[in-house]
């Protein structure tokens, strides 16, 4: 691992923080937008990280990449972040190297998810990948590192039944509608943001209740009518967040602002009123928790949510892990042949060098020399030479970095660094 890329990266680390550890609150301080992303890959850049791999949902921040040490992951996120290092400290992991992958591989495989067996993940590792790409900050590694665990996931949703039925923080909010509101088919219902969270909410919704009095609203109204279209669904406008409000009786919080946007001062029901906020950061005031007939529920709340399916889905982990760990042998198989590749390219250079003054001294020297023959025949011998080095390498029980010495000491070897 350590000899990955460049010398000036020996690691390879991961930082974050999750549910496990920090609250909705703490991790809405952590939070990143695309914007602060794009500005956070930059960074790296300019400081010279090579690689780096972003995630932020509403269950984790975390970065993966190659650093000296973890402190410049860490002092990128709080950078970029509301949030400073002395509370990151009190609830953050660090895992380096052989620990960072198998955490990768845990939590892309939904294997560490609030909800377990909830791959939503997945898709938000590849969008994370297309931005570092985007932004110039991938490498060979990074890329065979996320198709793995993509593989992986796939592997898991077809050979196990970890994922069976709904499960995400979209399932966990119907099923909190239908298992504490009664009627709900009979329920005005606002739908307050839809990105992906909000649109699988609202899909689950129609699909569990039958209910089509649903409301869409969106900051940017086109994408509210392009969702609500499909569905035949209501649509305001942002403006009209505060008279929809009045009509509801569920409210479901699902944007990306990084302020509150729902506060006690625009809600005014006479009614009883439910809200579901799916936010991180929070984008409901705790203050409307003051008012009498409101009941607010947040995403932490919601995904304590549990039953029979989620129970079985328990049995399941044991062939989920041992996926992964196929998985990630393979890679790390391909870690350990990428680490010696510039030594038997190296050699193979080497040796052609030496047939190269050899046939040109055969040449000069016998009479009716068939060089070319000569020539294909020293290349399959070249050939043969190198795969029983690169097969010896390959090998568990030999010590990979003395041979890899051994064999530049003995041929004078000169390796490319890059």
């Amino acid at each position: 691992m350590k000899n990955y890329h460049l010398s000036r990266h020996p690691s390879f680390y991961a930082v974050g923080l999750s549910y496990k550890k920090a609250d909705a609150a703490l991790r809405g301080k952590f939070s990143l937008d695309i914007p602060k992303i794009d500005a956070l890959i930059l960074d790296a850049k300019s400081q010279g990280i090579d690689g780096m791999l972003v995630i932020s949902t509403c269950n984790r921040t975390e970065l993966f990449g190659f650093a000296q040490h973890p402190y410049q992951l860490i002092k990128l996120l709080c950078h970029h972040t509301e949030g400073t290092v002395e509370e990151f400290q009190d609830v953050a992991y660090v895992h380096k190297n052989h620990d960072a992958i198998s955490h990768l591989f845990k939590v892309g495989t939904g294997l560490d998810s609030q909800i377990l067996g909830d791959f939503e993940i997945i898709s938000q590792i590849k969008q994370s990948f297309y931005r570092s790409k985007k932004n110039e900050m991938t490498n060979p590694f990074l890329e065979r590192l996320c198709n793995s665990v993509l593989q992986a996931s796939k592997r898991i949703k077809n050979e196990t039944e970890l994922s069976s039925g709904a499960t995400s923080v979209a399932f966990a909010s119907v099923k909190y509608i239908l298992d504490k509101i009664p009627n709900v088919k009979d329920k005005n219902i606002l739908l307050f943001g839809t990105g992906k969270i909000g649109r699988n909410t609202c899909e689950n919704l129609i699909k569990h209740t039958g209910n089509n009095h649903i409301t869409l609203i969106n900051r940017t109204k086109e994408k509210a009518e392009a969702f609500g279209t499909k569905f035949q669904l209501s649509v305001k406008d942002f403006g009209e967040l505060q008279t929809e409000i009045r009509k509801c009786d569920v409210l479901v919080v699902a944007t990306g602002g990084q302020l509150p946007t729902v506060s006690k001062a625009i809600v005014h029901n006479k009614k009883p009123l439910w809200i579901l906020d799916l936010s991180i950061p929070k984008n409901v005031a705790d203050d409307v928790m003051e008012l009498d007939n409101v009941t607010l529920v947040h995403l932490d709340q919601l995904s304590q949510v549990t039953d029979e399916t989620l129970e079985r889905r328990k049995k399941f982990v044991p062939h989920a892990e041992r996926i992964n760990y196929e998985v990630k042998k393979e890679f790390v198989q391909w870690l350990e042949t990428r680490k010696f590749a510039p030594v038997i390219k190296a050699l193979k250079e080497k040796l052609k060098t030496l047939k190269e003054e050899e046939l040109d001294f055969h040449a000069k020297k016998v009479q009716d020399f068939d060089s070319e023959q000569a020539d294909l025949v020293s290349d399959r011998i070249i050939q043969k030479i190198t795969k029983q080095f690169a097969n010896h390498l390959k090998r568990s029980e030999v010590d990979t970095e003395e041979s890899l010495q051994l064999i530049q000491q003995v041929f004078q070897l000169e390796i490319n660094p890059e």
